[in-house]
This record gives C-alpha cells, sequence and structure tokens, in this order.
C-alpha cells in the first residue's frame, strides 16, 4: 500500500506541476585559448599518452615509490579533522535535497485535541437561557496541505539544493586533494632537509679533521694561528647551520602529524637523506581540465545553482495554489464518537497572490541575478587559475631539470677545487684562506644541488595538485 500511494501521490504530483520560469542554465564561457590545445610551458618533446595508462590515478603519490608517503597518505582520508569537516558538509548538503524534495507531496498530520468548558449565566450580553453545566467537545481531525507546483519553485528548489550537494562532493575532493598534496609537499621538505643535515653533518667532520690538521701545522711552526681560527670558524658555522636545519626538520615533522591527525609530541620520522628524481607526470591537454579540477567543477556547479535561483526569485511574480483538507469526527462524547453524524470534513483551494511588497520581489530578483553573475565570475577565474597553476609548475620542472644538470657540474667543479686548494695548503704552496673560499664554494654548491632537487620535487606535487590529482566529473554524484 505505501508503494501505491507513493506512486498514486508522484503521477499527483506530476499532473499538477506546471511549467518552469526562469532562465535555462547554459555554463559560462571561459576566455578562448589560442593555439594548439597544449600547454604553452609543456617541453616541447611531449606526446600526448594514448591509450590513458599513463594517466594519473586516485592515488597518485604511488608515482614517487616512497614506502613510507603511501602510509603516510592512507591516514589522511581516515583521520584528517578538516576532511572530517567537509565530509560532513557534503552529507549535510545531501540532507537538504531530501527535506526540499518533500515539497513536493502532501503534508499529512493530525491534531486532536479534547476540550470541556463551561459559560458563566453572568457572563455580559449572555443569553441565560443558554447556561449550562459544561459542555465537552472531542475533534479528531486528518489535515493535509499541498502546494501546486504550477510554477516551478518548488523544483527549481530541488534542483538547487541537487547541484550544491554536488558543489559540496567536489569541495570535499578539492579538500583531500590539498590536504593530500600537503602529506606530499611536506614529506619531501622534510627528506630535502634530512639530506641537507646529513651532508652538513659530513661536512662538520671534514672540518674538524681539517681543523685537528691546521692545529698540529702551528703547533710545529709550520702555519699560522690564523688558520686555527679560520678553520674553528669554518666548523663553528658549519655545526651552526646543521643545527638550523633541525629547526626546519622538526617543522615539517609537526605539520605532517597534523594532517594525518596525530599529535605532534608522539610522532616521528626516522631520517633517510632525499634520493630520488622527479617522476614523469602526464599532464593530457588543457581542454581536460576543466573535467579533473575538483575546484572548478564546484564553481561550476554552483553557476548552475544560482540560476536556479533565479527561477525561484521569478516564481515569486506568479499566484501561489494551495490545496487543503480536513476530515475526521467530532462529537460531545467519546460513546457516539465515530458514528456517521460526527463525521465532518473540509475541502479546498487557496489562491494568493502579492499585490504589493514595495519591490521586495524586485529586490531578490535582482539579487538572483548579480549572484549568478559573480559565481559566474568566479568559475571562469578558477579556470584561469587552474591553467596558471599548471603552467607555473610546468615551467619550474622544465627549467629545474636544466639547472639541475648544471649545478652537478659546478658542485663537481667546487669538490675538485677544494680538493686542489686543500693539498696545495699542505704542501706549502696556498695559504689557508683559500682552502676556506674552496670549502665555501664547494658546500654552497652542493647545498644548492640539493635545494634544486627539493624544489623539482614539489614542483612535481604542485603539478599533480593542480591537474586534479587523477580526480574526474564523473565522480560527482548523480541525484
Amino acid at each position: 500500500m505505501r508503494r501505491v500511494l507513493a506512486a498514486a501521490l508522484s503521477a499527483a504530483t506530476f499532473l499538477l506541476s506546471g511549467c518552469l520560469v526562469g532562465p535555462k542554465y547554459v555554463k559560462p564561457v571561459l576566455p578562448a585559448t589560442s593555439g594548439p590545445d597544449v600547454y604553452k610551458e609543456t617541453d616541447p618533446n611531449w606526446q600526448p599518452t594514448n591509450p590513458s595508462d599513463a594517466e594519473l590515478k586516485g592515488e597518485w603519490w604511488k608515482i614517487f615509490n616512497e614506502p613510507l608517503l603511501n602510509e603516510l597518505e592512507s591516514k589522511v582520508v581516515t583521520s584528517n579533522q578538516s576532511l572530517k569537516a567537509s565530509e560532513a558538509r557534503f552529507r549535510e548538503a545531501r540532507a537538504q535535497i531530501r527535506v526540499n524534495r518533500a515539497d513536493l507531496y502532501p503534508t499529512i498530520g493530525a491534531a486532536p485535541y479534547a476540550i470541556g468548558e463551561r459559560y458563566s449565566a453572568n457572563r455580559p450580553y449572555f443569553n441565560q437561557t443558554l447556561a449550562n453545566n459544561g459542555e465537552a467537545d472531542l475533534l479528531l481531525p486528518l489535515d493535509l496541505n499541498y502546494e501546486i507546483d504550477f510554477w516551478g519553485r518548488i523544483r527549481r528548489t530541488i534542483d538547487a539544493a541537487k547541484e550544491e550537494t554536488q558543489a559540496s562532493a567536489a569541495d570535499l575532493a578539492t579538500a583531500q586533494l590539498s590536504l593530500q598534496a600537503e602529506v606530499a609537499y611536506d614529506y619531501f621538505e622534510l627528506r630535502s632537509a634530512d639530506a641537507q643535515k646529513k651532508l652538513l653533518a659530513d661536512t662538520v667532520k671534514d672540518y674538524e679533521e681539517a681543523l685537528r690538521i691546521t692545529t698540529n701545522r702551528f703547533e710545529g711552526g709550520i702555519s699560522n694561528e690564523s688558520d686555527v681560527f679560520q678553520a674553528k670558524t669554518q666548523l663553528q658555522a658549519a655545526i651552526v647551520a646543521q643545527l638550523d636545519i633541525a629547526v626546519q626538520r622538526a617543522q615539517d615533522e609537526h605539520a605532517i602529524a597534523v594532517l594525518i591527525g596525530q599529535p605532534p609530541a608522539g610522532f616521528s620520522i626516522a631520517e633517510a637523506p632525499l634520493n630520488a628524481e622527479p617522476p614523469f607526470i602526464p599532464t593530457g591537454l588543457p581542454s581536460q581540465l576543466l573535467e579533473r579540477r575538483p575546484d572548478i567543477a564546484a564553481a561550476e556547479r554552483r553557476a548552475n545553482e544560482a540560476n536556479e535561483r533565479i527561477g525561484i526569485a521569478r516564481a515569486a511574480y506568479f499566484p501561489s495554489v494551495t490545496l487543503s483538507a480536513s476530515v475526521g469526527f467530532e462529537s460531545t462524547a467519546i460513546s457516539n464518537f465515530f458514528s456517521a453524524s460526527n463525521f465532518v470534513y473540509s475541502l479546498g483551494p487557496t489562491l494568493s497572490q502579492t499585490f504589493f511588497d514595495a519591490g521586495r520581489r524586485a529586490g531578490i530578483s535582482q539579487q538572483a541575478y548579480a549572484s549568478f553573475d559573480e559565481v559566474s565570475a568566479n568559475y571562469r577565474q578558477t579556470s584561469l587559475t587552474a591553467y596558471q597553476e599548471v603552467e607555473d609548475n610546468l615551467v619550474a620542472l622544465r627549467i629545474l631539470s636544466q639547472e639541475a644538470i648544471q649545478q652537478r657540474q659546478a658542485t663537481v667543479a667546487a669538490q675538485g677545487a677544494e680538493q686542489i686548494f686543500n693539498n696545495r695548503y699542505v704542501g706549502g704552496l696556498d695559504t689557508y684562506l683559500q682552502v676556506v673560499t674552496a670549502q665555501n664554494a664547494a658546500l654552497a654548491n652542493e647545498r644548492n644541488e640539493i635545494d634544486i632537487m627539493r624544489r623539482r620535487m614539489d614542483a612535481s606535487v604542485l603539478l599533480i595538485k593542480a591537474l586534479g590529482g587523477g580526480w574526474s566529473t564523473a565522480r560527482l554524484p548523480n541525484y
């Protein structure tokens, strides 16, 4: 019977529903791109991949082949509190669909009451012949109210809730992608700090040996005391740099702990210097970016929602029709309460139309149009920003890969110069100042080489984030 009743109500709703007032939704037009459908900053040797085996997948971080990173990323979805809040907002938006959809159907309720009363014979203007010792009234009504959706207000309200739910789902995907990218970003920052720390630890050992040699040479009368002071200065500067790196590493470790929902005090990551090359990241085509960025999808869905709000505002100019019905029994005694003579009912439509509201509806309509213009501009800006982020990280990866080659050559040359000047100093051919200069140059180049690798890994993570991390609009829920 419930299914039959639901089917009957649905059929009645369909028959009683009228037209939809307001504009039909048209997706906002984006600024046209010129030239071929490729990214401007893409490497000239890049070729589109087909089929899609090389496309980014959901667990995009596995492309880096870092087992610990894989483990950390798996904890983001289950433990991050910001993500839980986004998921709750999605469920809230989804529940709103059910709330709005209920308006398509009649509201049925009951409000039984029993009342007893006695009038005083001494009431002013009261006919004393009507005085009694009290009477009771028992009423058991069943009320029905139903608004006929002639102009589509209710249907547009439901559609607006659907679009907001899809936008919330895209917001959830955006939040998840951002958090996962932040974990990967902080992870490579931490590994870079490990590499810097190891380099400086090795440097401290070398400088300690250099200080020992210069001290022995000074005590043997071969070198000046200034050489000892220079060696001490080099050593202490290296120790200070090593300690300074520890601060940054600790902060990165704490950031990762919070991202995976753990207190920083009880979380630690063992040291392991960064020793990796950025992976190949398939970028696809620029035209596909609109389907692969959840933030773009959220902005577009809210543009559709704003269009529905225009229709809702326009429907307010038309009359509303409501059907009301009430049936039940009324009596002064329980003994014959359900007899046919006590049956009561009321039935009839109500039409309401506002003739004057001092511009209220006009103002609401103007607000709706302005809101649509706002979210349409946000959609276009979000899309343009997405293109910029992809181009920024593509050019970063392309240029940094060239820098890495040049920096490796510079590092090798600096290390060779340091060895030569050190040998010449031991042989008494050069001053220790030249050794110090060579050591500084070698250390600076070695640290810069690590820093370039860090920037390349960070740019890889940011590029994946800019490409949507393997997400697609096909993952938006349908209602």
